[in-house]
């Protein structure tokens, strides 16, 4: 088949870039035409398989829904654009996909802009709604919901990644027609169960190639140093991986460590960095923003990925990629998280189903789960962990849900 796949942004860091690329290569192995119209400028950084990358021209701002730095482009709110200009970023996309049409398959990306670029394309075409487009731009926009309803009434169906995502499609946009949950993915291939002292010497070596550090999306300097001496020895670990910022609870990890006997290292940028650290006892590293290089070989060394979220989330990506590492992912009992734990008690045994998440914003519950894990008998936590990772195989591995979004709708 051949595939189009409109993203309008870049390839690398948030999770619907991750989601674009991963799904690009996905569907490049399983033997389809792929291309991918996005506004990366260096595609050639990122495996994609094969696929080929187009970058559609603007006469514009960027439509963004939470600000960020592009190396070329001026990015403005899609709430503060005029409709003339988003009319003219829509044709613009649109035109640029037509360029490449005929095609047997396109998927556009969010709510807005993917289902009116998808309308103006003028073929059968699929949306994914991320959530971040219905949050923090859509929300109580009247007028913008007005034309989310009208381009997806032009859709042939919309993916939603979570049931979490499906009931804030419906909440805010009124949208409930054609919607098929499909959970993002997770490379299976890349993301296993490394045998922890190579998996040590590997993160080792990965910390070693970091450049200096020139902003604080980049690792910490000297961290090649740091995780070799708070990693030595055979301690108990656990793991955060995220942004560090208050809706995140990593302030609940950091009160529950203060009960339990083992180290966390603590990955991630964000606005609460200083205040947390301030508030970290010793046994906590915090290492700065990680790549995929890195974090395949760090989750192999927990013994408990933690996710903490106090705000909801589509969908627990770094939980599923922790899992795949065969590390048991700990999460918080709600919104796309909550799917996540459940996938995980489907493969657990049963009397141990209850270790997969936690109430959320109650430490003392968090306190409680991490101490159970971190209390079991080595062969009881391998069981855990290799239940971890066949149901990240079964369920979210990328082969999986690349396939899974071409068959038709059962």
């Amino acid at each position: 088949m051949k595939v189009l796949i409109w993203h309008g942004y870049l390839l690398g860091g948030t999770g619907s870039n991750v989601y674009t690329r991963a799904l690009a290569r996905a569907w490049s192995k399983l033997g389809h035409e792929v291309v991918v119209f996005c506004q990366e400028p260096h595609p050639e950084e990122f495996d994609l398989g094969g696929a080929t990358v187009v970058r559609p021209q603007l006469d514009g701002p960027l439509p963004v829904f939470v600000l960020d730095r592009y190396e070329d482009l001026e990015a403005r709110y899609l709430q503060d654009l005029s409709q003339a200009e988003r009319e003219e970023f829509v044709e613009r996309n649109a035109a640029t996909v037509r360029e490449h049409l005929p095609a047997d398959f396109l998927l556009t990306n969010h709510v807005l802009l993917g289902a009116p670029v998808g309308a103006a394309v003028g073929m059968p075409f699929t949306v994914k709604a991320h959530g971040s487009e219905l949050e923090f731009s859509m929300r109580g926009n009247e007028e913008l919901c007005r034309w989310a309803r009208k381009a997806l009434a032009e859709a042939t169906e919309v993916l939603a990644g979570s049931e979490h995502i499906r009931a804030v499609l419906a909440d805010v946009v009124g949208w409930t027609e054609r919607v098929r949950v499909v959970p993002p993915g997770v490379d299976v291939a890349e993301f296993w169960p490394e045998p922890r002292e190579e998996a040590l010497a590997a993160l080792l070596e990965e910390a070693a190639r970091d450049a200096a550090p020139t902003s604080e999306r980049d690792p910490d300097a000297g961290n090649a140093g740091r995780l070799r001496d708070f990693l030595a020895g055979a301690e108990r670990t656990v793991v955060y991986v995220g942004k560090l910022s208050e809706e995140k609870g990593v302030h609940l990890l950091l009160e529950a460590l203060e009960h339990v006997d083992a180290r966390a290292v603590v990955v991630g940028f964000g606005p609460a960095r200083d205040a947390l650290e301030r508030s970290a006892g010793e046994r906590v590293l915090f290492t700065g923003a990680l790549e995929h290089r890195h974090l395949r070989h760090l989750w192999p060394l927990a013994d408990v990925s933690v996710t903490p979220s106090v705000f909801p989330e589509a969908f627990g990506m770094v939980a599923a990629e922790a899992a795949a590492c065969g590390s048991p992912p700990l999460v918080a009992r709600h919104s796309g998280l909550a799917e996540i734990a459940q996938g995980l008690q489907e493969a657990y045994p049963e009397e141990h189903r209850a270790l997969t998440s936690f109430e959320p914003g109650d430490a003392a519950d968090l306190t409680a789960k991490l101490a159970a894990i971190l209390s079991l008998p080595q062969s009881e936590w391998a069981r855990l962990s290799d239940a971890a990772r066949s149901a990240a195989v079964e369920r979210w591995s990328w082969e999986t849900i690349a396939a899974l979004i071409l068959s038709p709708r059962g």
